[in-house]
């Protein structure tokens, strides 16, 4: 399926879910004997059924979308039986909850504005880039040494009409982003399960839905990642950059909850260097650059460039 879930509550979600899981596992894997006429590399239904101590008649049920009266303890069974990590577990529970009738219709997720406090935070941290990324993944704040480091990004074509960047439009539909990303198949795995999950969390979300339907029409890389179902709850680690004007840069990156009204999903990213490294050297004079812009003019949506570091 290119888009979001096209089948009511969830069903098409959680039936290409639980199959793709149930194909990784190998019977070798749980202990099962295996057959030389096997015609299938993953578990069968009544095999995932066993091992979740439920019958096989109510598993396929399952499997085929019929998710939002499950219990709580029947979906951990099945998470422990195709051996779910806490990200796709999570998603699971996520699927069921969305999938269960709603009493009245729920009103349509708003943007949360992000207030001062978090701006003057995201501003005091003058030595890292830190921005504030919604479940869309779109950068909703930021510091000025973020734009900076973020220049290809906050430059791009991508952009929408307030000159916010959405990190899955650069990554797909921008041809720089291969060249910004070092590891940039590794980076549109992340992104595609990090849209998953959040259309997992929230299934009603127009603009997520428009996304999605948007990535898959014009990105095959896009509709490949997507099929895989893969989620991710959140993305830390090592990010290595071929910044236009800095250089190769490798930092580290963590990911932090944040906070705020409603039922949005917020996350601080704070990009920092190793100390001692030539990548610290290189993001310091990013970062002098990004003081004196800042102080020098107000922002605008296409970021000037330093001189070359």
């Amino acid at each position: 399926m290119n888009g979001m879930d096209r089948q009511p509550g969830n069903r098409g979600e959680t039936r290409d879910f639980l199959a793709g899981r149930r194909a990784r596992i190998t019977p070798a894997q749980v202990g099962l004997p295996t057959s030389a006429r096997r015609r299938v590399a993953g578990l069968r239904r009544e095999e995932v059924a066993v091992l979740a101590g439920v019958s096989t008649e109510w598993y396929t049920r399952l499997e085929k979308g019929h998710i939002g009266g499950v219990s709580e303890d029947v979906l951990d069974a099945v998470a422990r039986a195709l051996r779910l990590d806490d990200d796709e577990r999570t998603y699971l529970f996520d699927l069921a909850r969305s999938s269960r009738p709603e009493r009245r219709t729920p009103s349509r997720r708003r943007d949360v504005e992000v207030p001062p406090r978090v701006q003057w935070l995201l501003d005091s941290m003058t030595m890292s880039s830190a921005f504030v990324r919604n479940g869309r993944t779109d950068i909703v704040a930021g510091n000025p040494l973020a734009r900076a480091l973020l220049a290809p990004m906050f430059d791009s074509d991508t952009v929408d009409k307030r000159g916010r960047p959405n990190i899955a439009r650069y990554v797909f539909l921008d041809p720089g982003a291969r060249d910004f990303f070092v590891d940039w198949d590794a980076a549109g795995v992340a992104t595609a399960a990090l849209l998953r999950a959040e259309a997992g969390r929230e299934p009603r979300d127009r603009a997520l839905r428009e996304l999605v339907g948007e990535l898959s029409t014009l990105s095959p890389e896009f509709r490949g990642r997507w099929a895989a179902h893969d989620v991710l709850m959140r993305h830390d680690g090592v990010k290595r950059l071929q910044h236009p004007d800095a250089g190769h840069l490798e930092l580290t990156f963590q990911s932090l909850d944040l906070p705020l009204p409603g039922r949005a999903v917020h996350d601080l990213i704070v990009y920092t260097a190793e100390p001692g490294t030539a990548s610290e050297g290189r993001l310091k004079l990013l970062a002098s650059w990004a003081a004196t812009q800042s102080r020098a003019a107000p922002p605008t949506r296409r970021s000037p460039r330093p001189g070359p570091l």
